[in-house]
């Protein structure tokens, strides 16, 4: 287990017996963006490759935290292919498309 991150869901349908999930593999990746405001990209994947914790160090603080959360708990290579490609002033890139690249590694 990398650090002490447990993750802790469980399913509403059935509040009287909730079926209680802890998440205790969590991989933490660190990504150096390119071409891009931010200067890195922080985020978990649990052990169905679920992102969780998404974290941008600099750029567009209120877009970056909304992506953060319209992403947890989403499987990442779903997010990827949504994020990819995604371009930001014509640099060919942008904070979202270096998200996809983080997790394209990541997942590779």
């Amino acid at each position: 287990m990398d650090g002490n991150k447990i993750h802790v869901s469980f399913n509403s349908e059935n509040l009287a017996y909730p079926e209680i999930k802890v998440e205790t593999e969590m991989r933490h990746i660190t990504f150096t963006p390119q071409g891009v405001c931010s200067q890195q990209i922080d985020f978990d994947l649990d052990s169905e490759d679920r992102i969780h914790n998404l974290k941008y160090i600099r750029g567009c603080n209120g877009n970056l935290k909304a992506i953060g959360k319209l992403v947890e708990g989403k499987p990442a290579a779903e997010i990827a292919d949504i994020l990819r490609g995604n371009d930001c002033q014509n640099r060919g890139t942008s904070c979202a498309d270096q998200l996809a690249k983080a997790i394209d590694r990541a997942l590779a």
